[in-house]
């Protein structure tokens, strides 16, 4: 196991405090831990695809990062709707 898989599993076992923000704070603590949640997906994504030596990987980081700023700005404008 190289440098870059205990990288990847620290940044994976830091998606858990960010699970339990969003279930058990207020909805605007849970949006920023959402936002913070698909950039830690995306660094441990970009730390894998260095470790595997596999470009695509890195390629899916950048979009699921992307994608993941402008579905939380879209959740946000329909939660905004609703209240």
């Amino acid at each position: 196991m190289t440098g870059w898989f205990v990288a990847a599993a620290v940044l994976v076992a830091a998606l858990i405090p960010c699970g339990w923000v969003c279930l058990r704070r207020t909805f605007e603590e849970g949006v920023v831990a959402v936002q913070l949640a698909g950039t830690i997906a995306g660094l441990a994504l970009l730390v894998l695809a260095e470790a595997e030596r596999r470009e695509p990987f890195g390629v899916l980081a950048v979009v699921l990062v992307a994608l993941s700023l402008a579905g939380t700005l879209i959740f946000m404008r329909f939660l905004e709707r609703m209240r």
